[in-house]
C-alpha cells in the first residue's frame, strides 16, 4: 500500500498527515507521539479516529505539525488523520461522521478593528 496524505486544520495549526501500513507507530515533527504531546488527554484526542475504526495497530501515522497551540494542534491532527482513512476506506466515514471527526472546525480568532483596543472592545466611555 502507498502512502496516503491528508490535511487537517484547526484555528492556526496545520497539520500534513501521512498513513500508510505498519505497527501503530504515530511520529510527530520526528518524535514519537508521547514526546510531542506529553498529556494523555491529547494523546488520546489524536487516536480517536484510529481506536474507533480499531485500526490503531495497523498504520504508521507520520505527522508534520504547524502553528497554532498544543490544543489546536491535537485537534488538526485528529482531521488529518481522519481525513486519510477515509481516502483509504470510505466506508468508514458514517462512523467517523457520527463521533463528528469529519467535520472541520471553522471558530478561529476574529481580527482587531481599526480604532479600538481589540476586535470588539471599545475604550472606556467618558460622559463628562
Amino acid at each position: 500500500m502507498e502512502v496516503v496524505n491528508a490535511v487537517g486544520r484547526r484555528k492556526a495549526a496545520v497539520a500534513r498527515v501521512y498513513v500508510k501500513e505498519g505497527s501503530g507507530k504515530i511520529i510527530i515533527n520526528d518524535r514519537e507521539l508521547e514526546n510531542y504531546f506529553p498529556s494523555s488527554i491529547l494523546q488520546y484526542v489524536v487516536k480517536q479516529p484510529l481506536t474507533t475504526l480499531n485500526v490503531a495497530e495497523k498504520y504508521d501515522v507520520k505527522i508534520n505539525l504547524d502553528g497554532g497551540g498544543f490544543k489546536g494542534q491535537a485537534e488538526a491532527a485528529r482531521l488529518g488523520i481522519t481525513r486519510a482513512l477515509i481516502e483509504i476506506n470510505p466506508e468508514s466515514k458514517p462512523a467517523l461522521k457520527a463521533e463528528g471527526f469529519v467535520t472541520r472546525d471553522p471558530r478561529a480568532v476574529e481580527r482587531k478593528k481599526p480604532g479600538r483596543p481589540k476586535a470588539r472592545k471599545r475604550f472606556q466611555f467618558s460622559k463628562r
